[in-house]
């Protein structure tokens, strides 16, 4: 996604400390940035298509036909629209986030856990929570914008735009036998006694 300054100040909050409403800001060592109350709006909006379709019982499983210059005759393909953007929407979550931080997206955001909850769950205080999901919450933004070839938002493109071109696999990144992790590690870094670290 291409983000303007239009699209930017859409977004943002009107009284936003950051960016005053702009939707972006400059930062001394990383230039020219999106806001982050931008980014969670981004989120935001994803987030509330993702549960409208997991709420929506009545068109589950509906086959939609879209139009794109793939297959046979170019004429287009059948699809599961629905299904596909919840299995993108946990997916590039997956992909996105940390162990920690993942867990913590799942107990609130998929199963629906409040913050106190899920900081009673985890065993931090509600505040460093509440702070965690305001950062699970920009950075699925960000990705959820610049995902490639084609971004989960807008939403309008995502379900109702049309491909110019035919989809082209992406590459997978390259893993050496070095930089695989065991299914079962130990964290390792600094730890509060009888307190996990989500940040």
């Amino acid at each position: 996604m291409e983000c303007n300054n239009r699209d930017l100040a859409i977004l943002a909050r009107l009284d936003c400390p950051h960016c005053g409403g702009l939707g972006y800001g400059e930062f001394k060592r990383r230039g020219m940035l999106p806001c982050e109350c931008a980014l969670r709006n981004i989120f935001r909006a994803c987030y509330a298509r993702f549960r409208h379709c997991v709420q929506d019982a009545r068109s589950l499983s509906r086959v939609n036909f879209e139009r794109a210059p793939t297959g046979r005759s170019n004429r287009g393909s059948w699809g599961l629209k629905r299904e596909e953007y919840m299995a993108d929407f946990e997916i590039v979550a997956r992909r996105t986030l940390s162990a920690p931080r993942y867990r913590l997206f799942r107990y609130h955001h998929i199963l629906g856990a409040s913050v106190l909850m899920c900081a009673r769950r985890i065993g931090l205080p509600s505040t460093a929570t509440h702070h965690a999901v305001d950062r699970i919450e920009s950075s699925l933004g960000r990705a959820f914008a610049t995902l490639q070839p084609y971004p989960l938002y807008p939403l309008s493109d995502y379900f109702k735009g049309r491909r110019a071109e035919p989809v082209k696999p992406c590459p997978l990144p390259v893993r050496s036998a070095q930089t695989v992790q065991p299914w079962l590690s130990i964290p390792q870094g600094r730890q509060r006694t009888g307190q996990q670290q989500v940040a």
